[in-house]
């Protein structure tokens, strides 16, 4: 069982997503790394996010952003939203992973840090562990 989902909106995100799992290897934290377009690819998105045994998810994503909230619309799992700069300096991406609406709660950490987006579900996850 992966306890923890990254998914990446784009294979242009990849270095972001490098910088989650050198992380989560480095801590020994098993993790499913999938590369899912909400925009491109919605049905397979449902199906992953339905047929996942992750505990938190990490989603990866630039321009609109809309990855993490979609994904926290179809879950009630922890959803942690990473902005990719890919245009305006990652502040579209910011601003839509961090405006969700009610009831769609999505984390959000800076633009393009990777890192902080791993060491956050680590975080959630030992919470879970040693309460």
């Amino acid at each position: 069982m992966s306890k923890i989902a990254v998914i990446l909106g784009a294979e242009s995100d990849s270095d972001i997503a490098d910088q989650v799992t050198g992380v989560l290897d480095r801590g020994g934290y098993d993790y499913d790394l999938q590369v899912i377009s909400a925009h491109r690819n919605p049905e397979k998105l449902d199906d992953y996010i339905r047929e996942s045994d992750a505990l938190v998810f990490i989603a990866i994503a630039g321009l609109s952003a809309a990855l993490p909230g979609v994904v926290a619309a179809r879950t009630g799992k922890p959803v942690i939203g990473v902005p990719v700069s890919k245009k305006l300096g990652g502040l579209d991406a910011l601003l839509s992973i961090a405006q969700m609406p009610p009831g769609v709660p999505v984390a959000c950490v800076g633009i393009d840090n990777g890192r902080n987006a791993a060491h956050l579900a680590i975080r959630m996850l030992s919470m879970r562990d040693n309460p």
